[in-house]
This record gives structure tokens, C-alpha cells and sequence, in this order.
């Protein structure tokens, strides 16, 4: 544990002398930490030592972001292994599990989907989206496409040619919708069939995504075969249909290649001094079966170094099955031969990663590499005009430097009731979604009937800062989580408040904050009466109105999530001893309270944490007048 008061390595050289002669010159994996412990970068090598040591002898003059890291370590720690290929999977595992901040490459940026398969869930589902999501190991991401028409396009011929669960919710509860009965879903809400019969439908869709369509065809082509041998002739034609469909597919994408029953994967990129764009195809036998999309730091390593850690993040999401035989790159890797062994290792069979010439496979990566140039041409534009934006903010609030982290709050409720606030981060320009936070106004007056924005943005604000206060030594500047620039949603109130609390937090000196009023979108400064003088069309307005505007769509998101939360329990909160995990899981099992009122007692007791007992308590709060011996009503007994 090391503490606030240790110098880091750079400025104790007898400290860092010693440090480095004790780790060996052995396979494994290193941790930088920082003052408050925290663990900045975790890295591979075949020689830890030399690996460790070149931190400190080199100036990284091309690479401030490491020059960075190298200014913030206070202690090293490693973890030696036996092999290069253990390394790499126990670095890979503790990247996953720590989520260091230097060891971010790719740019979560959304700009590629992904396809997800929740195998999580008894009956899967499959989709596209933006957002992926580690919670569950079992789901499976695919992607990031770079073609989102394409992807889209197959799923929908996939969901034709084969019967899906279409709906994540029921639409009905006794009964399969339209889908079930034109054959689009083998009624799923009804359990009409069997997970391990859906399983195996979802498997041969997964076989798409994988790469495996050639292999899928020829397995179904068996099926078929065998069907008809059976005189079941209506099954046969099923699968005909699907062979046919999967057979659509690919019809218009070939590659000339002039082995074309190796599975490979070619990789390069292009890069400009800020952005790395990279391009991966995916092509077996002889077809483009898929094209990935990734977004790097350019300044995080050499374009080899990119390009490797593309390909180990990638990998480490597949099955073994997925991984081809042959990997070409446009650049050596550093740790190429590491990879090469893990990846043979995972697959069952050699893996090989080649540095093409010339000939055929040259021209695959020469492809490739122009597919990326336009990927970044787009890239430029885009980062030109929030360039542009940034500067002219720069301009209009007469700051020294660009305001890179600009971070913008905002207030929802309605009369005070489930106020919430909402803290979004734009960095370059761009939503950087992986930094947006919630808060949940905790002040005991602003409650249903009484508001107080003022008090809430207060809080927001001194919640978000107040460790910086606690602490004075914490980095400010050059600090990825520290603001160059708070905008508040609200007039000259709201931005009292914010330097109200700014100024008892000893931060006014540091946080650079405005305000944005929603009537005239005017830009407020603390202590000034006027709003500055701005033009509503220039590019600097035009981005904090962005940034205004998505500080509002998520705060009131979220409001609209905790009323609605709220209103789902209240019913639920009327029943004795049935407190907030319980209700938590009836509304997971059942949906809707519609739905819960309409179970049995015996429907209800199967859920988890709720007993025999509860559950006649809980029937008996939506049914008054039941019977304590059959459930039935004193109605029906009549009818009776």
C-alpha cells in the first residue's frame, strides 16, 4: 500500500534503482500504481525487467500519454508466469477486472454496433447496439461492424430464415402473438418450445456471425438430406428454405484469393498524429464475411503495437472456433510470436500471423489499409469541426488552452418529486459515455411539492468535487478526470449557487464554470450581471448547446426511470413484510403488476425469496374477498 506522501519513482532514483533490480528478467505481468494506490497500467512481457526499465530510459517526447503515466508511478508489481502465452491471458484478465485508466486504447465513441446474443437469458435474444456491456460473461458481442446497413440487413434475413424469439417482452400472457403464427417465432412467451430445442436454433444463427455459414450449410444439408431419406418432406423444405437464405447471403462477396479454404483475418490501419483507424476482414472460404471497425489513440504506441493490441482485445472475446488460421498484418507486431502461441493455444490448432510481401495476400492488406484511409478521412472531418468548436469556445471565454473535458449537469423532477441530476462528459468534442453519472438529489427538502434547483445543482456540484478539497495534492492539471470546462443547464441562480460551493471547496481557482440559460441561450460567467455577446450559429455555442441538450435527455431519462420504478412499487409497498428486494423480484419474474395480479398463489410462490405464506399474502392483498382454504372468491362460490 503506498501512500499520499511517497515521491514518485522518477523523483527518487536510488528508490526506483532498487525497484528495477528486483524484478526479474522472467515472462509475466507488471502493475503501475500511483499515489493513492490506484493502478494506472498493466502490462505483458517476455523479460519484465527490460520491459519495466525502458519506462524510465526513454523521454517519450512521441508519446506524452506514457510520458504521462511514467510522472504519476510511486510503485511497480509484477507477476511472473511460466510462459509469454500466460502473460498475455492473465494480462488480459486483469485489464478486464481493474479497468486501468492507460490501458484504455480503443475509443469508446460508439460509432460502430456491435450483435449481441444474450445466452445469459433460458431463451436467448438477439440484437444490435452500441453499448457493450460486460455484466454478464455469457452474452456474446460481435463486432464492432463498420457497415451498420449490411449488418443490419442480415439480421433481418436471418430472423426470416430462421424462427426467433422477436419480442424482448410478451405481448400477451396467455397467449403467442401474430409472430408464432406465420412462423417467425416458435412461442417463445408461451414456452411452446424447449430452451435446449431454442438453443439450437440460436447456435446455427451464432454459426453466421462466427464465420461458419460454409460449415452451417453443410450441416443442414445433412439434416435435409436425412429428412427426406425419413419421408419427412415438410422438414426437408424447411431447411431447404434455409440453405437457400444463408446461401443469399454472401452471393455478391467474394474475395480473389487463391487459397480459399484457409480462414484468415487481415488487419492494418491509417493514422493521422491524433486518430488510428483500423480495418479488420474477416474472409473465409474465399468471401468477406465481416468488416470490423476499431478507433485508436494514435499516440498510444508504434502503429505495430496498435494494431497488436487491437488484435489481443479482440480475440479475447471469441471462441477458440472463431479464430482463423491465418492472421495478416499490415506492421510487425512486437509481441507477435506471444500471440501467436495464445491464440494457437485457444484455437487447438496452428495459428500463424504473417507480414504479407507481395502477390494476392499483399493486395488483401493494401485493401484493407485504403478502407481505413476513408474511415479516417470521415474521422478528420468529424474531429475538424468539434476542432473548430473547441477553439472558438476557447475564444468567446477567453481561456488559454482548449477546453478538452467540457462537462455538463443538469436537474430533473417534477415539483420536486424523484429529483435526480445528470453529470455528461464531452471530450474533443465527442459524448464519452463511459464517464456520464447519475445522481439522486439526497437533500431532505426537495421532496414532492417543493423544489429547489439551486440546492441541487449545489449538491451535485460539491459531490462531484469535494475529493479534490479533501485532498489538495490530487492532480488538477493533466488529470483525464478533472474538467477544463463545467457548464451548468440554468441562468444566473444556478451558476451562484455552483460558485457558491466552488468557493467553500477552495476550487474556484481551478474548475472554470458557466452557465447556458434555456430561454435565449445565453452564456453566463460568474460575477458578471450581462451575458456575453455571442452569435447564436457559431460553433462554440452550437457544442455547448449540444452538451446542454444531452445533460437534459439524461437526466430526464433517468427521472423517468426512478418515477416509474417508484409508481411500480407503491402498490407493492401496501403489503406487510414484503420489502424492497422482494418487490425487486416479483417485478422481474412477473413485469407488470397487471400481470402479478392475475397469478395464483402457487404462481406466485415460485418465485425466489417469496414462501408459501407470502405469496397467499400477496394474493389475498389483490383479491380481498378469496377464500383462505381455495383461493377462490366469495363471488364464485355463488356462481358455484
Amino acid at each position: 500500500m503506498t501512500s499520499s506522501t511517497t515521491p514518485t519513482l522518477v523523483k527518487d532514483p536510488e528508490r526506483l534503482e532498487a525497484r528495477l533490480k528486483e524484478i526479474p528478467a522472467e515472462p509475466g505481468v507488471y502493475f503501475m500504481r500511483d499515489a493513492a494506490d490506484n493502478i494506472l497500467y498493466i502490462g505483458k512481457s517476455k523479460k519484465l525487467r527490460s520491459r519495466v526499465r525502458s519506462y524510465f530510459r526513454d523521454n517519450h517526447e512521441n508519446n506524452p500519454r506514457i510520458g504521462l503515466m511514467v510522472m504519476q508511478i510511486v510503485e511497480i508489481e509484477f507477476i511472473v508466469t511460466d510462459s509469454e502465452a500466460e502473460a498475455l491471458a492473465l494480462e488480459a484478465n486483469l485489464v478486464k477486472q481493474h479497468q486501468p485508466h492507460f490501458n484504455v486504447l480503443l475509443k469508446d465513441d460508439k460509432k460502430y454496433p456491435y450483435l449481441c446474443i444474450t445466452w445469459s437469458e433460458e431463451y436467448p435474444r438477439i440484437f444490435i447496439t452500441r453499448k457493450r456491456k460486460a455484466g454478464k460473461e455469457r452474452d456474446r458481442y460481435y463486432g464492432p461492424y463498420v457497415d451498420v446497413h449490411a449488418l443490419r440487413s442480415t439480421l433481418h434475413l436471418v430472423k426470416r430464415i430462421f424462427p426467433l424469439r422477436q419480442r424482448p417482452q410478451p405481448l400477451f400472457k396467455d397467449r403467442p402473438c401474430l409472430n408464432y403464427d406465420i412462423g417467425r417465432c416458435p412461442g417463445v412467451c408461451q414456452k411452446m418450445i424447449t430452451p435446449e430445442e431454442y438453443h439450437k436454433i440460436m447456435m446455427r444463427v451464432a454459426m453466421i456471425f462466427q464465420g461458419r455459414t460454409k460449415e452451417l450449410e453443410e450441416i443442414l444439408s445433412e439434416h435435409m438430406e436425412k429428412a427426406s431419406e425419413e419421408l419427412n418432406f415438410e422438414v426437408a423444405a424447411r431447411l431447404r428454405d434455409q440453405i437457400r437464405g444463408l446461401q443469399s447471403l454472401g452471393a455478391d462477396q467474394k474475395v480473389s484469393l487463391p487459397d480459399d479454404t484457409v480462414s484468415r483475418d487481415a488487419i492494418a490501419l491509417m493514422a493521422d498524429e491524433q486518430h488510428a483507424c483500423i480495418q479488420l476482414f474477416q474472409v473465409r472460404a474465399g468471401k468477406l464475411v465481416g468488416r470490423l471497425g476499431f478507433v485508436a489513440d494514435a499516440q498510444s504506441g508504434s502503429p505495430g503495437a496498435i494494431l497488436q493490441r487491437v488484435l489481443e482485445d479482440h480475440y479475447q472475446t471469441v471462441e477458440g472456433v472463431e479464430i482463423p488460421s491465418e492472421i495478416l498484418v499490415q506492421h510487425d507486431l512486437p509481441d507477435g510470436d506471444i500471440l501467436a502461441e495464445f491464440l494457437t493455444k485457444r484455437k487447438g490448432r496452428k495459428v500463424s500471423i504473417i507480414l504479407p510481401q507481395r502477390q494476392s495476400k499483399a493486395d488483401l492488406i493494401e485493401m484493407v489499409e485504403r478502407n481505413a484511409g476513408y474511415e479516417l478521412a470521415r474521422t478528420q472531418r468529424f474531429a475538424d469541426r468539434n476542432q473548430q468548436a473547441m477553439l472558438d469556445l476557447a475564444d468567446v471565454l477567453d481561456m488559454p488552452d482548449l477546453p478538452k473535458r467540457i462537462e455538463g449537469y443538469d436537474i430533473s423532477h417534477i415539483q420536486g418529486s424523484d429529483a435526480v441530476a445528470s453529470q455528461v462528459v464531452f471530450v474533443d468534442g465527442i459524448p464519452a459515455k463511459q464517464h456520464y453519472r447519475h445522481y439522486k438529489i439526497q437533500n431532505p427538502t426537495v421532496q414532492s411539492g417543493h423544489s429547489d434547483d439551486f440546492a441541487s445543482m449545489a449538491e451535485v456540484i460539491r459531490r462531484r468535487f469535494r475529493r479534490y478539497a479533501k485532498d489538495p495534492n490530487l492532480q488538477r492539471i493533466g488529470n483525464p478526470d478533472f474538467p477544463d470546462l463545467v457548464m451548468i443547464d440554468g441562468g444566473k441562480g444556478q451558476l451562484s449557487a455552483v460558485v457558491e460551493v466552488l468557493r467553500e471547496l477552495n476550487l474556484m481557482e481551478d474548475v472554470r464554470v458557466v452557465s447556458l440559460a434555456k430561454q435565449r441561450e445565453e452564456i453566463f460567467l460568474p460575477g458578471e450581471s450581462y451575458a456575453l455577446l455571442t452569435n447564436p450559429e457559431q460553433p462554440g455555442l452550437q457544442l455547448l448547446r449540444r452538451l446542454r441538450d444531452e445533460a437534459h435527455r439524461f437526466a430526464v431519462t433517468f427521472h423517468r426511470q426512478q418515477r416509474s420504478d417508484r409508481m411500480r412499487r407503491s402498490r407493492l409497498e401496501e403489503i406487510p413484510g414484503l420489502g424492497y428486494y422482494r418487490q425487486k423480484q416479483l417485478l422481474a419474474h412477473f413485469r407488470s403488476i397487471d400481470y402479478l395480479r392475475e397469478a395464483s398463489p402457487q404462481q406466485i410462490a415460485e418465485v425466489p425469496g417469496i414462501g408459501e405464506k407470502m405469496a397467499r399474502q400477496i394474493y389475498e392483498y389483490f383479491h380481498p374477498q378469496a377464500s383462505p382454504e381455495d383461493g377462490t372468491t366469495q363471488e364464485e362460490k355463488v356462481v358455484g
